[in-house]
C-alpha cells in the first residue's frame, strides 16, 4: 500500500539523505542551546487554567477523524479541557459541535461515546433539539411558561473538518480557521497525505495521572527509545537520531529504522524504497503527534484535565487505508491493524505510561528543578517555545 505522492517522495528522499548523514557521523539535528523548563510547568494550577483558556480556548485541535461520523446524524461525545462536547454530522455532510448540556437544567444530553440520532433528547425532562442545535420541543410547554426559544438552542463550539479530521476550538464564539492555523506549508503537507481517504480503524482514550505536557513531550522525543523501550521499539528504531523542520507553530521530524543500516553508505540497487525505513512525525500544535508509518498513520492527542494539572487524557487513533483500497481481504486487513494496535498498546500503555506517571510524582517534590531540554531534544524545545508564544499572543 503506497500512500505517498511524488512531492512526498521528494520530502522522504530529503529526510533519508539527512538521516543517513547523521547515522554516518553519529549526530542528530540540534537546537541552538539548551532550554530551561520550570517544574511548575507541569504542576501549577494557575498555569494549567491559563493553558485551558489561552491555548485550547483559542486554537484548533483534532478531536476525531471524519470516518468516525460516516453518516448524517452520527455523533461523538468528547471531553475537552474546558467543556463537554457533542459533535454531530449534519444532513448536508458538514459537522457542528455543541456543548453536551441541556439548556433547561444542565443535564448531559448524551452519555454514549458515539451513536446516531435524528433528535437530541434530554433524558431528564425530555426537552429535545434538532441536529443543528436548535430547540425542537419544550415538554409540557403550556405549563412551563414563555421562553425565548430562539435563544435556547444548544451552545455551539467552533468546528471545521479539514484533511480528514474534525477540529474544534474549546470556546464558543471564537473564529476557527484550520488552514490559517496550520500555515501554508503544513496545510499543504497534510493535503498531500489524503487523510480524508483513510478510515479510523480503532481509537482509545486513556486517563492518566500525568500532566498533558509530560505526555506530549514523551511523543516528541527520540532520546529515550533504547532506555524506555529496550525490548520493543529500541530494537528497530535508532535512538537520538532525527531530522527537524520548523513549520511555524508546527514541526516535522524524521527518525530512522535500524533496517536502513544496510543502506547508510549506498542506495539499494533492487528498487527498495527507503521511505519504508523511516518514520516521519508531524507535531500539530498544540497537542497532537501525527506519526506517518509506511502504510498507515498513528494519531496521538493529549488533553489537560479540566481541573487537575497532574492529570490528562490521551486519545490514540489508528488511521489506515480503507479495506477496498488496501489490496487485502477483510481477514488480512483486520489482522494487520489489530497487530499494529497491539504494538502501540505494548509500547505506549505498558512502557511509556508507567514512566510518565512516576515523572509526575517526582515533579511534585517541593524542590524539584529547574529542568533542562537538551539541544538534541529539538522537537520538545519547539513545543515549549510555541506554548510560551501562544501565552504571549493571548495576553496582548
Amino acid at each position: 500500500m503506497d500512500t505517498s505522492t511524488p512531492m512526498l517522495r521528494d520530502l522522504d528522499s530529503e529526510v533519508v539523505v539527512r538521516l543517513r548523514q547523521h547515522l554516518r557521523a553519529s549526530t542528530t539535528e540540534m537546537a541552538d542551546a539548551v532550554r530551561v523548563v520550570a517544574p511548575e510547568a507541569f504542576t501549577d494550577p494557575t498555569l494549567a487554567a491559563r493553558e485551558r483558556d489561552e491555548v485550547f480556548g483559542r486554537v484548533p485541535f483534532i478531536v476525531a477523524h471524519g470516518s468516525e461520523l460516516p453518516n448524517a446524524h452520527n455523533f461523538v461525545t468528547v471531553d475537552l479541557p474546558r467543556n463537554r462536547a457533542l459533535v454531530v454530522r449534519q444532513a448536508d455532510g458538514s459537522v457542528r459541535a455543541f456543548l453536551n448540556v441541556c439548556r433547561h437544567r444542565g443535564a448531559m444530553l448524551q452519555s454514549e461515546a458515539s451513536g446516531s440520532c435524528r433528535v437530541i433528547s434530554c433524558p431528564y425532562h425530555g426537552w429535545s433539539y434538532n441536529p443543528d442545535g436548535s430547540l425542537r420541543q419544550v415538554t409540557y410547554d403550556a405549563s412551563f411558561g414563555e421562553v425565548e426559544r430562539a435563544h435556547l438552542g444548544l451552545i455551539e463550539l467552533p468546528a471545521e473538518e479539514r484533511h480528514g479530521f474534525i477540529w474544534l476550538v474549546d470556546s464558543p464564539g471564537v473564529p476557527i480557521d484550520v488552514a490559517g492555523h496550520l500555515g501554508s506549508s503544513m496545510d499543504d503537507l497534510l493535503r498531500q497525505h489524503g487523510l480524508d481517504e483513510f478510515v479510523c480503524y480503532r481509537s482509545g482514550s486513556f486517563y492518566e495521572p500525568a500532566n498533558w505536557k509530560i505526555m506530549q513531550d514523551a511523543f516528541l522525543d527520540g532520546y529515550h527509545i533504547k532506555y524506555a523501550h529496550a525490548k520493543s521499539a529500541g530494537g528497530y528504531i535508532h535512538t537520538n537520531v532525527s531530522t527537524y523542520e520548523d513549520h511555524g507553530r508546527h514541526a516535522l521530524f524524521g527518525s530512522p529504522r535500524k533496517s536502513i543500516d544496510q543502506w547508510i553508505d549506498a542506495d539499494p540497487d533492487d528498487g527498495t524504497t527507503l521511505r519504508d525505513h523511516i518514520s516521519v512525525a508531524h507535531f500539530l500544535f498544540p497537542n497532537c503527534t501525527l506519526l506517518r508509518q509506511p502504510d498507515h498513520f498513528q494519531v496521538l492527542s493529549f488533553f489537560p484535565d479540566p481541573q487537575e494539572p497532574g492529570k490528562s487524557r490521551m486519545e490514540m487513533r489508528l488511521v489506515v487505508p480503507r479495506l477496498e483500497a488496501s489490496g487485502l481481504d477483510e481477514a488480512a486487513w483486520t489482522r494487520r491493524w489489530d497487530k499494529n494496535w497491539d504494538i502501540l498498546m505494548a509500547v505506549l500503555r505498558d512502557e511509556d505510561f508507567p514512566l510518565l506517571r512516576d515523572q509526575q510524582v517526582a515533579l511534585s517534590s517541593e524542590d524539584a528543578g529547574p529542568l533542562v531540554l537538551g539541544r538534541n531534544e529539538i522537537a520538545n524545545q519547539h513545543f515549549h517555545r510555541e506554548l510560551e508564544r501562544q501565552h504571549r499572543i493571548a495576553s496582548t
